[in-house]
């Protein structure tokens, strides 16, 4: 089968550090994989040896079915980079930064007004870089990764410091852009964001994929106390097994209409997350 991703046993060291742990997973086309984990984990060095940036020390990695250590034009042309050294040209506008990309990449400069307005930045076309906040220029290193509809997108907490309305707008796209194949690369430490997007989340953690899955797979797997919460109108909170066994008790509390709320209590990312390492992700 053809991936749009894919890594075996990928290792990277700095010094006696371990970054990269033995790392193995696969990436189908159109799908979104969400890498979810603190600052430092690993995650930026997982996207440099992927683009081949940096060499692994062991392990295989490609991208479209290419060896990671001898991509050439044709695959670059193909894929889109958003992380936080992104280079921009500070003294050229907006608009202008987008034109020289869409010059060498050889894409209809009409996108360029489209997607600077989607990216929220429409009424800051004509902007010197050098004047905009670090969010703007976020924004515009998004947009100019898009510009070539890439095959493959690798997003570096791309809504970090973001707005809510510019970061809904930003996933509305994606989706879209998914839609019509593009495969995506996602690391974020934000569980709503991995919640919202992604196809399959990575827990990642020091360098270790510590448990893979969709939502609802992570969910299930770590639902070891299977209970729900029940708010009752007099403002008491009861407990009950996730169990035929409370079935009764439940008929009764509707019958004499003391429910306020009921909720399963399903653990969230967070709390997988913090069960398995100890820490948040922050």
């Amino acid at each position: 089968m053809s991936y749009a991703i894919e890594m075996n046993k990928l290792q990277k060291s700095f010094d006696s550090k371990k970054v990269i742990n033995d790392i193995s997973i696969a990436v189908e086309e159109g799908e979104i994989i969400g890498f979810l984990g603190p600052s430092g984990a690993g995650k930026t060095t997982t996207i440099k040896i992927l683009i081949g940036q940096l060499k692994q020390d062991a392990g295989i990695a490609k991208i479209l079915n290419q060896d990671s250590n001898a991509l050439n034009n044709d695959i670059y042309e193909q894929i889109g980079i958003v992380t936080d050294n992104s280079g921009l040209y500070e003294n050229l506008s907006a608009y202008d930064n987008l034109l020289v990309f869409s010059r060498i990449l050889k894409t209809n400069k009409k996108l360029i007004s489209i997607l600077l307005e989607r990216v929220g930045l429409g009424e800051d076309i004509k902007k010197k870089v050098k004047n905009f906040s670090k969010g703007m220029k976020q924004r515009l290193v998004l947009a100019r990764a898009m510009l070539n509809n890439p095959n493959v997108l690798f997003l570096d907490e791309p809504t970090s410091g973001l707005d809510p309305a510019t970061t809904k707008e930003i996933h509305k796209l994606m989706l879209e852009m998914k839609q019509n194949g593009t495969t995506f690369f996602l690391t974020t430490h934000n569980m709503v964001e991995a919640s919202k997007l992604c196809d399959r989340i990575a827990l990642f953690n020091e360098g270790k994929i510590l448990d893979i899955g969709t939502l609802n797979e992570l969910k299930q797997r770590h639902y070891l106390n299977r209970r729900i919460k029940i708010s009752l109108k007099s403002g008491q909170i009861q407990y009950l097994d996730l169990a035929p066994t409370s079935s009764e008790r439940i008929a009764n509390l509707f019958a004499q209409d003391e429910i306020a709320t009921i909720h399963s209590q399903e653990p969230t990312l967070e709390t997988i997350f913090l069960k398995l390492t100890g820490r948040g992700l922050q």
